[in-house]
């Protein structure tokens, strides 16, 4: 029986390398060896040999190959390195130390090189890495420590720009930002209410929006100032109620708040006009969710709402991880709490966790709190996969489902016969709008591009008569482009609306015989 050489595959930054085990020592015998004689390079030079380094050529290659290994896949440079060590060699004779158990399961398969994967291994990698500057005299200790940092900013850059989830971290940190404003604008219009509250404090009672009474105390300053000016006008521009203005006024020069210095005033109204900058901030955050979940998750937002369903996507961790949870998991998301509790004190389990704001389960019966979430997670989990893997998604099939959800808690609260009696008839009339939008966009498509068309040609200075003929031959080709892209629509809309596509393709030719035969008479 031939005696079986042991190699190790080492990655570094810089390229590959493969050593040699000359003895071979167990992981018990590895462990004993004090750190003292293993920083021995004399003595781990007894132990292990290089056999052979293939460096980089470019901080590309270098890129490559390690998005390769992170992946468990065999790169062509070290396919080829492998190839160029074993060839001409018993393969059965060979075993090959890797760190990676994915990565040595591609090479056993398609190399056939038998690997190894152990902690042994993962040992003598260890102490490898610490003397790789002797083992290799032409790269230096430094050298070896740029490459590494040239190495981990090429990845993370090529990591970031590849990221799937690039539009579902846009939604993460403005929902997450979103809920942190809101906490914030809520304590420090407290403490404006309470500060403010020791000059006026009926006016806290009077108007309770925190907005507006920040808009108010820079307004109003003292209260004097109402009896002294007319400020009716201003005050029903910030609170839109006449009766609330009046209870304003009257209730001003009764106060039984204490007097401020100006000084007071002035550090109120600058902290004041924080907040409001704060709610307006809030404000254009808020639309520019909007805006994100209507781009990258119009059917979710369309059945739960724009803040809902980021905060979904945020706790499952992206649109592509909620995508894969079952509609169970997505009814009690956001209450883990509850559920572990639950299950450890053997109590009943929550019904529902962030889906609990939906004006759906607000609107139900106690009675009918978990039917309706149950129901409406389910359309959640549906609208939610597709959004993820519909090339251009659009939140027609969420109003549909939003649609049925509606039917369906008419029905459990009033009885209410729903319109659709199956899923499949709501999908049908789902893909039916689907198909009529697409075909607006179309129309307003080529209405576009025919009106750029006409003010070119309006445009356009006077041709002889070649050039007539030229422009004659391209209008004409344009027409026949125009017929050709009604035919597929009117196709497209018969598909969708049920009727046999042979049918609508037939339908064109007929017409080409009429006039073709009108034109022969």
């Amino acid at each position: 029986m031939a005696l079986v050489q042991q190699y190790v595959l080492f990655e570094l930054a810089a390229g590959y390398a493969l050593f040699l085990r000359k003895e071979a020592p167990d992981l018990e015998q590895l462990l004993t060896e004090t750190q003292i004689s293993l920083q021995d390079f004399a003595r781990f030079r007894k132990l292990v040999k290089l056999v052979s380094f293939s460096p980089f050529t470019t901080a590309d290659m270098a890129v490559e190959n390690i998005d390769a290994i992170v992946n468990g896949t065999i790169s062509p440079f070290l396919r080829e390195f492998l190839e160029l060590q074993f060839s001409g060699v018993d393969k059965e004779t060979v075993e090959v130390g890797v760190s990676d158990a994915t990565l040595g399961k591609n090479i056993q398969d398609q190399l056939e090189l038998k690997c190894v994967i152990s902690d042994t291994v993962h040992e003598l990698s260890r102490w490898i890495r610490f003397h790789l500057a002797r083992f290799l005299p032409d790269q230096k200790e430094a050298d070896i420590q740029q490459a590494q940092l040239g190495l981990a900013h090429g990845y993370s850059r090529i990591s970031v720009k590849m990221n799937v989830h690039r539009s579902d971290n846009m939604i993460i940190q403005a929902i997450s930002l979103l809920d942190q404003m809101d906490k914030d604008i809520n304590t420090f219009a407290m403490r404006v209410k309470e500060w403010y509250g020791w000059h006026f404090p009926e006016l806290r009672k009077i108007v309770t929006d925190n907005t507006q009474f920040c808009k108010l105390v820079v307004l109003i300053k003292s209260k004097t100032s109402l009896a002294q000016e007319d400020l009716s006008a201003q005050l029903l521009e910030i609170v839109g109620d006449e009766a609330v203005v009046q209870e304003i006024v009257t209730t001003a020069p009764i106060s039984m708040g204490m007097e401020f210095v100006e000084q007071d005033f002035a550090n109120i109204e600058t902290f004041a006009r924080r907040v409001i900058n704060l709610a307006g901030y809030r404000k254009q955050l808020h639309e520019y969710l909007c805006t994100k979940m209507s781009t990258v998750a119009p059917n979710l937002a369309a059945i739960l709402g724009e803040q809902i369903g980021g905060r979904l996507i945020c706790q499952a961790g992206s649109l592509t991880n909620l995508a894969k949870f079952p509609a169970s998991t997505v009814q009690i998301l956001g209450a883990e709490k509850a559920l572990f509790r639950a299950l450890k004190n053997r109590g009943n389990t929550p019904k529902y966790g962030l889906i609990f704001h939906s004006p759906f389960i607000s609107r139900a019966g106690t009675s009918n709190k978990g039917k309706i979430s149950r129901y409406l997670a389910n359309k959640a989990s549906l609208c939610s996969r597709i959004d993820c893997f519909m090339d251009t998604p659009n939140g027609v099939i969420g109003a549909v489902l939003k649609k049925q959800v509606e039917d369906r808690l008419k029905f459990l609260e009033e009885g209410t016969p729903m319109p659709m009696s199956s899923n499949q008839e709501y999908m049908d009339h789902a893909l039916v709008e689907m198909g009529k939008q697409l075909k607006a966009a179309r129309k307003a498509t080529k209405a576009r591009k025919t009106s750029a068309g006409e003010g070119a040609t309006e445009e356009a200075p006077a041709a002889d008569a070649g050039g007539d003929d030229e422009e004659a031959k391209k209008k004409r080709k344009e027409e026949k482009k125009k017929r050709k892209e009604k035919a597929q629509a009117e196709a497209l809309a018969a598909v969708l609306e049920g009727a046999e596509p042979e049918a609508a393709e037939d339908a064109a030719p007929k017409k080409k015989k009429k006039k073709k035969n009108a034109a022969e008479e």
